[in-house]
């Protein structure tokens, strides 16, 4: 007699179709979590829309305090608040389940929690748990933990792919620390540098100064939040007025820093009524020993006198002064001078007398290096085109760069300081 095979392959087929489902559930829910860098965002997530979607009302994040050796409640979902809520903590290896898998870093599971010797009760109605450790790198971050209400809630596939989750989960906390970690970092450096750019504004003129049949003024923009362009007006004996146009290398910081530093000591032996080939040379001593290595300042430093409408002045490597007069333009040279704090050398002046209309401007190299779209420069000779204009101003001037460079950031600070005889 024939007996037939009547067992039927459906159950494994169902099976099979709810493992690749779950698989799939898994790369979804996996996907989603690690695309959320803030931190509180991401564990509500995972606690609300994460647990829900594998079928459990219940579930909580606990991350690790190493300070005091304990577990906080991070997120929960589906706990009320008869027994525990989000901040409570607990110590490792002394409370309930989620301290013994935080002390052996190995997941536990209770199908029965009333009587299992660990379980301490978090909700009246949980019947089973599962506590799965979130590992990064070998060291324990936090605990996973899940809930139902009904006992042998899970299943040992289950189990394995809660874990397969919660290995997801460490990845996502840790990246959203590291980025929380670098986003305080930046806001710390930003408010640094806003308070740094508050501190630099201040050593500038407040004012034009007043001198009697002249007109000065001046006008700094850094390219970054700090710069190493700086100019400032000295007020000196018997109504003289020194005036200082420099430029530090490099940018940001460092610069300002040596910036302020420099700018101290000229005000200081400015005051002793040196000439400025002397106030140079005993800068650039100084300057010598105590900049770093590779660092160097660059310098045009005058003494304007109204008494007779001159004006002395020395360069340490600086750009040249543009002079424009009823003579017409002209690019200003000293003999000798190196920029401070390379080597020690000597100084040469050069000595203008200032007729009614004449106009002498002070800038820095951001002015003439200014690029367009096109890679070009804005020159010298564009600069002195433009300034022959006798309505030209240091304002206007910004606003011609702009023009040029249509956009295109500066990669330098824009320093002008602008001397006309009336």
């Amino acid at each position: 007699m024939l007996i037939l095979n009547n067992t039927s392959p459906e159950p494994e087929m169902e099976k099979n179709d709810q493992t690749i489902e779950e698989l799939l559930l898994l790369q979804r829910v996996a996907q989603k979590i690690n695309s959320i860098l803030d931190l509180d965002l991401l564990l509500q997530e995972i606690v609300g829309d994460v647990a829900e979607t594998f079928g459990y009302l219940r579930s909580g994040v606990l991350l690790v305090d190493k300070t005091t050796n304990e577990l906080e409640i991070a997120a929960v979902k589906g706990w009320t608040t008869n027994y525990h809520i989000k901040g409570d903590r607990f110590k490792i290896g002394e409370y309930g389940m989620v301290g013994h898998v935080a002390a052996t870093g190995q997941t536990y599971y209770a199908p029965d929690v009333t009587v299992d010797p660990y379980y301490q009760v978090s909700e009246d109605s949980t019947r089973s748990e599962v506590d799965i450790p979130l590992i990064v790198n070998d060291e324990l971050i936090g605990v996973f933990n899940i809930q139902h209400q009904e006992k042998n809630a899970f299943s040992p596939d289950r189990i394995k792919l809660l874990e397969s989750l919660a290995h997801h989960i460490a990845i996502a906390i840790e990246n959203a620390r590291l980025f929380q970690k670098e986003r305080l970092e930046k806001e710390r450096m930003q408010r640094e540098l806003n308070d740094a750019r508050g501190i630099q504004f201040n050593l500038f003129p407040k004012e034009s100064p007043e001198v009697i049949g002249f007109e000065i003024k001046g006008i700094c923009i850094p390219c970054l939040e700090v710069g190493g362009d700086w100019y400032d007006f000295i007020p000196l004996a018997d109504g003289r007025l020194g005036i200082v146009l420099a430029d530090v290398s490099g940018k940001g910081m460092g610069a300002a820093l040596l910036m302020s530093s420099t700018r101290s000591l000229l005000r200081l032996i400015a005051e002793n009524k040196k000439s400025p080939k002397e106030v140079l040379q005993q800068l650039n001593e100084i300057l010598i020993k105590d900049l770093p290595g590779a660092r160097f300042v660059t310098m045009i430093y005058a003494i304007l006198n109204p008494a007779d409408d001159k004006i002395v002045f020395a360069s340490a490597g600086h750009l040249n002064p543009l002079i424009i007069n009823s003579s017409g333009m002209e690019f200003l040279e000293t003999a000798s001078g190196m920029p401070l704090g390379i080597t020690g050398c000597t100084y040469s002046e050069s000595e203008i007398k200032l007729s009614p209309g004449s106009r002498i401007f002070f800038y820095s190299d951001g002015v003439t290096e200014a690029m367009n779209n096109f890679s070009e420069e804005y020159g010298e000779m564009r600069l002195s085109n433009y300034l022959k204009n006798n309505t030209a101003t240091i304002e206007s001037l910004i606003n011609n760069l702009r023009e040029f460079t249509n956009g295109v950031q500066p990669s330098d600070d824009i320093t002008v300081v602008a001397i006309e005889k009336k």
